[in-house]
This record gives structure tokens, sequence and C-alpha cells, in this order.
């Protein structure tokens, strides 16, 4: 009588697991040859020469940071409340309804403190800065040294984020110096193809983080974002053009001055098609608004730079927003 009238499965919460996919290697497009004519093009590892005027780079990274270096102090927010009359159940207390918050009226002082850097707390500030940006303790030191007082003093405030964005900074300005002057050189060592095999996170949702592919290297690609779901979705569609193609996996990297750099995509098109075959590609949602700021602008120009180095003439490095922007570089 009961399941005449009562459907089970009607209160049952929403799998969210639903739609869950894992991702396998297409053993025979690794092994294809046109993947490993790809492959055997962009799997050699290198190394750079840079060289810039510290000296230089200094002045200009106080400039910056006099500027720009704008800490949030931390406070501690205090608010009252009393327990209610009346504990109903442990799920009261679970969805937070088992104390009622009192007076919301704000005040000058009370209940707001301001904490400052405690002196129990040691910081190596200037070693930090130099993990985290490669320059000498003594430029460091120069730059910390020449910050006004009231811009170094926010360290007291919130020593955590002034580090954080002073690094940022400091790294914006060295990018732009290096850029100007680096080369990079082939080695003979080159990456393993077991990095396509390699356990990393291969599971995604359909329609959510996860699309059906034909053309790539697995039998589904993971997204990031809607940009690269629609560069993947073009890729597919362009069946007459593109032979195969792969979203690189974090394993393949280029190392440069600003820190790793892994490009996206990697694309094999049909030979005739195209003056370049073999294209490496780097994927932006917007390009007219592409501050593609510094480090990151520093990050595509190293990449060049090292494709240049270690392959021939059919290999491309690009930065494009769209297929539409990809084809029309190839073809040029």
């Amino acid at each position: 009588m009961l399941d005449s009238v009562c459907d089970s499965n009607a209160n049952k919460p929403e799998n969210v697991r639903k739609n869950t996919v894992e991702v396998t290697l297409n053993k025979g497009k690794l092994d294809s040859k046109a993947f490993q004519a790809l492959w055997s093009r962009i799997n050699h590892r290198s190394y750079y020469i840079v060289g810039f005027d510290e000296d230089e780079l200094v002045k200009k990274a106080i400039a910056e940071l006099n500027k720009r270096l704008r800490v949030s102090k931390i406070y501690f927010k205090v608010e009252r409340g009393e327990q209610a009359s009346i504990l109903e159940s442990k799920e009261q207390l679970q969805a937070g309804a088992g104390f009622v918050r009192q007076n919301m009226v704000r005040e000058e002082t009370a209940p707001y403190t301001t904490m400052r850097a405690s002196s129990q707390v040691r910081y190596d500030l200037i070693g930090r800065l130099v993990a985290e940006t490669g320059l000498t303790r003594k430029a460091v030191t120069e730059i910390l040294r020449g910050l006004d007082k009231i811009v170094f003093d926010q360290f007291g405030d919130n020593p955590e984020e002034f580090i954080i964005r002073a690094r940022g900074i400091v790294n914006e300005q060295k990018a732009t110096a290096v850029i100007k002057h680096i080369t990079y050189d082939k080695l003979t060592e080159v990456f393993s193809a077991d990095i396509f095999t390699e356990p990393e996170l291969k599971k995604g949702q359909l329609g959510v983080s996860a699309m059906a592919a034909q053309r790539h290297l697995y039998d589904y690609v993971i997204y990031d974002s809607t940009n690269e779901r629609n560069f993947a979705s073009n890729l597919e569609s362009h069946s007459g053009e593109v032979e195969v193609y792969v979203k690189l996996p974090r394993g393949f990297y280029i190392s440069t001055p600003v820190g790793k750099y892994n490009p996206d995509w990697a694309i094999v098109f049909y030979a005739g098609k195209v003056k370049h075959v073999y294209f490496v590609a780097e994927t932006k949602g917007d390009m007219s608004t592409m501050e593609l700021r510094e480090i990151e602008s520093a990050k595509a120009h190293c990449a060049r730079e090292h494709f240049r180095a270690i392959s021939d003439e059919n290999v491309v490095y690009g930065v494009v927003d769209s297929y539409d922007s990809l084809w029309n570089l190839v073809r040029n």
C-alpha cells in the first residue's frame, strides 16, 4: 500500500557524481606517426642564459613598490550573542541556529581591534623575498632600504600579504628586464612520453569540466574554462584541418626566470593544409584586454625562444584566444 502512494526516490539528494568520467589515454593516437612526429619536435628540454642591469632593476622595483604596494591591516571582529533558550536537536546546532546573534550596532572602537605583527614571530623578510624572486640578498636589501617609511611600515600590519604583494611587483619588474636579454639553448635531455600516462587529475563531469573527444590524445578533454571548452570543441569540429591534439599535462613545462611555464595545447594539422604543421598554443580568454601582464608576457616570450631553439621552422608557438585566431596565425 505504501509503495503505491510513496516514491522512495523522490527525496533522494542529487548525485553530484552523476556524469563523472575518467579519462583514458588512446594508445593508438599516442603511437601514431603524426603524434610521434610532433612529440619528437617539442620534447627537448632547454636551458637559458639571461643578463640584465641589476642596479636598474632595483631602481624600477623601488619606484613601483612605493607607488603600488598597499597592504590591508588585519582586524579582529568580535560579535556577541547568546545561546537559544531551547535546544531542540543536533540538527539545530549543526545549522548554526543554536546561538542567536545579538546587538548589531557598529561602534567606532570595540569590537574592532587592530593587530600588528608580534615581536615573538620572526620573519626572514629578506630571505623570503630572495627565495620568491631569485634576486641576490644585496639587491633585495637595497630594494627594501629604498622604500618610503610609510610603505615599509605596512610589513608590521600584515607580514604575509606584504611579502606576497611585494614579490609580485618585483617579479613583474624582473620579467620586464628579462624579456629583452634571454637566450635558450637545446639540451640532449628530453621529456619522456610517460608524462601522458602518469597519474594526475583525470576525472571530470560531462558538461561541467569534461567533453567527449575524437581527435584528442585522450577520450575526454578536461577543461578549466569556457574558453578552453570552446577551443577544444573547435579543434574537434575542424576535422579536415586538425589531425590530432592534446591538452598538455602539467609534467610538460618550460623553465623560465619567472617560474615554470606549462603551455596549454599541442596540435598537429594535416600536411598541406597549413604552412606550419605543428603548433603549440596558449589560450587566453580575451586578447583585447590582455594585460598579458608582465610575468605572463615574459613567459610567452620565453616559450617562443625555447621552441625556436629546440625545433625546426615547422613548430610554431603562439598565444591565441580562439580557433579562428589560431587558424589565421598558422595560415600566415
